[in-house]
């Protein structure tokens, strides 16, 4: 059924199609780059988000496994436009879509070593099919909510392919009260990878000139992966903010040509796109709007305040551990329900949720003037990742890498 709908809405929606014409040539493709006696291993993730949380697993195993073939598939155009030629893979492909036919010509090409689920992406006939085959699976980063289809009378199917896995690691000790609930034991609470995973982007070089050259030594407000509610509210403040010691950076979800002319139609201040910045005066600019994917995670590096897009309407709220692991004070819309890290922040004491324009002028203004303020709750959410990295080793202890 739902390859059905993806194939009649391919022709409207290009990711749609992409999808669609991609998973066509998945077996192609498998069977010109995996010799019949290869040694392989299977990293599976949903899109972009689930890989970068796998990534830090990903990695070691890459390592560890030097002379194994790595077979990384992805259900979502988000995750393999991007990472089509990610490093830590050989051969990155679209999953076919879960049919009994193509879990087994799937599996019986691949016949993966090891298998790895992050997060939530559970394929009932592939993980059937892994496990007649007496093939190892593990589930990371798993997060569980009662209302999900596995604990629920009718879930039976779905349910018993949680057995398929050998092992799965949760975020959170609700997750694995639910799965000792339906009596799937083999379970380990390690955390969230993505703590380690953002931790160890401050090992890395963040060091982006024109966005220094933009700064001037300014404070300087993030505005990452935003959509169009967040930038109504956003662009208002902007637009009455006239203090040129504050700039602004908008990193929309969308760059678009049209989305990104919406936003500068908008704007009644100065301002420069990425893709026209070698010919501009950045110090003398007011707002940064960056028209490429990629960098954000860097631009974080130079925020003195940051909001994160997703929570104002009902699209999900991005990545807030990306700003919060270089301790700054972050803001975001009210719908976060779904996302216990924000819920987790907040309470921590260094994440703000707003819900209009009243309070998101208000918190901005006490941020702006209150640079005490500032560091107390930029340096809670630093400490927050800090206190809960170490997903990774406890994943690697109990595979004995």
């Amino acid at each position: 059924m739902a390859h059905f709908i993806l194939k009649c809405a391919a022709p409207f929606n290009d990711k749609l199609k992409s999808g669609v014409e991609g998973r066509k040539r998945a077996f192609n493709t498998l069977n010109s780059e995996l010799a019949d006696n290869a040694k392989t291993l299977w990293f599976h993730c949903s899109s972009l988000g689930e890989y970068e949380q796998g990534l830090p697993v990903f990695k070691v195993l890459r390592k560890h496994y030097s002379e194994h073939k790595i077979v990384l598939t992805f259900f979502s155009p988000s995750g393999y436009e991007v990472r089509e030629n990610s490093p830590i893979a050989d051969v990155v492909i679209y999953l076919p879509m879960d049919t009994k036919t193509n879990a087994k010509h799937f599996v019986d090409l691949v016949k993966p070593e090891l298998t790895v689920f992050v997060k939530y992406d559970i394929w009932p006939n592939y993980l059937n099919q892994l496990k007649k085959n007496n093939l190892k699976a593990i589930l990371i980063s798993a997060a569980f909510r009662k209302n999900q289809t596995y604990f629920k009378p009718l879930g039976k199917p779905l349910r018993e392919s949680l057995f398929a896995f050998e092992h799965i690691f949760t975020q959170n000790e609700v997750s694995k009260q639910l799965l000792e609930s339906i009596n799937y034991n083999n379970v380990t609470v390690s955390g969230d990878t993505r703590f380690d995973r953002v931790f160890s982007q401050l090992e890395q070089d963040n060091t982006l000139p024109f966005i220094e050259g933009f700064k001037n030594n300014q404070l300087c407000i993030v505005i990452g992966s935003s959509w169009p509610e967040d930038e109504n509210l956003l662009i208002e403040y902007i637009n009455k903010h006239d203090k040129a010691d504050v700039k602004f950076i908008i990193a929309p979800h969308d760059i678009k040509a049209t989305h990104i002319k919406n936003i500068q139609e908008k704007l009644k201040v100065s301002h420069v796109l990425y893709s026209e910045k070698d010919d501009t005066q950045l110090s003398k600019q007011k707002v940064f709007i960056i028209d490429t994917i990629g960098i954000l995670t860097k631009i974080y590096n130079y925020a003195d305040i940051a909001y994160v897009g997703g929570a104002m309407g009902n699209t999900g709220l991005h990545n807030t551990l990306e700003p919060a692991v270089f301790g700054v004070p972050i803001i975001i819309g009210h719908n976060y329900d779904k996302f216990p890290e924000a819920k987790d922040l907040i309470d921590n004491g260094g994440m703000f949720s707003i819900s209009n324009q009243k309070e998101l002028n208000h918190i901005l203004d006490d941020l702006i003037k209150n640079e005490v303020k500032r560091q107390e709750t930029g340096t809670a959410n630093s400490k927050f990742i800090i206190k809960n990295k170490g997903a990774v080793i406890q994943i690697l202890n109990q595979l004995r890498i």
